[in-house]
């Protein structure tokens, strides 16, 4: 029975880490009335604060260790710098009424990981694998084609949470705590922007009312409670269950973004989906099949 309720409370807290990015192009829509940097900008002021007040009065010491280690640093540097990029990138296509390519970008993401695991790590695919990455890269040729336009948005969010991911497979930190440090490293960038805005009187803080002040300020909460919830499941379930899960992810942004936003969904979009969700199927049933013959290998963290 404690096995049962370690497993469902996992797939909750993963399940929602995940429906809760999927809506979360709705949040900063609400937001459209401020330029992407300067959204950027607050969400990574206030998940800092968020995150390293948390961290300095739970594990301090394991915060100030991870400064104080050259390797983690340099890394979670560049992860930062990468994850700033995808932030940006995202909500950028959010206010610019282009959801559609970004969940495009995250049904792409992990096939791209496992390309980036194979010429990086010497990690090996099965020939079952590499029929999914080739579905996944003929749905990105035939939108390419079809629509006559290279879809930037998708590729650059595909590319930068894909080397973020390669990068953070260096390290070993915990979430949280990666996300204090990733976010100190452009923290100095932000405040300026937000500094600036307020001197000037041009800042999306103080210009807008209460609301927008309230929810630039809460940018910091919807960032760092997903990721607790994220933790939290990873630590409990499979990695092929979180597999599956992930896609709770884009499927959601792709409902927001057609039936909420009414991004236009065309053939060629469907055509292109489809080739993409076939490469995904086929990759989570190539990684689930060796679960089923042994069964009896322990969740991720445990």
């Amino acid at each position: 029975m404690k096995t049962l309720s370690e497993s469902t409370t996992g797939t909750l807290y993963a399940a929602g880490a995940f429906a809760f990015w999927g809506v979360l192009p709705i949040y900063w829509r609400l937001l459209e009335v401020a330029p992407a940097h300067e959204i950027l900008a607050h969400r990574t002021f206030w998940s800092f604060i968020m995150s390293a007040l948390i961290l300095m009065t739970t594990r301090r010491r394991r915060f100030l260790g991870v400064l104080r280690d050259r390797r983690c640093r340099h890394a979670l540097v560049l992860s930062g710098l990468l994850l700033g990029f995808n932030w940006f990138t995202f909500i950028f296509a959010v206010n610019a009424g282009r959801v559609l390519d970004a969940s495009l970008g995250y049904y792409i993401n992990p096939l791209f990981s496992v390309f980036l695991g194979t010429v990086f790590l010497k990690e090996r695919l099965t020939a079952l694998q590499k029929v999914a990455v080739g579905f996944a890269a003929a749905g990105v040729i035939v939108l390419t084609i079809g629509s006559g336009v290279i879809p930037w948005v998708a590729l650059i969010l595909m590319t930068t949470f894909g080397l973020y991911g390669l990068v953070k497979k260096t390290v070993a930190v915990e979430p949280l705590t990666a996300l204090a440090v990733e976010t100190l490293v452009l923290v100095p960038v932000a405040a300026v922007i937000i500094g600036t805005g307020l001197v000037r009187g041009t800042g999306a803080l103080g210009r807008w009312g209460l609301a927008t002040d309230a929810l630039l300020v809460l940018a910091g909460v919807v960032t760092t409670v997903p990721l607790y919830w994220f933790a939290q499941g990873a630590r409990r379930i499979p990695l092929s269950r979180l597999g599956f899960i992930q896609y709770i992810a884009p499927t959601l942004m792709l409902l927001v973004g057609a039936v909420l936003f009414g991004e236009p969904f065309t053939p060629v979009h469907a055509v292109s989906f489809a080739l993409i969700w076939t490469g995904l199927a086929l990759y989570s049933f190539s990684h689930a099949r060796p679960r089923r013959l042994a069964p009896d290998i322990p969740a991720v963290g445990r």
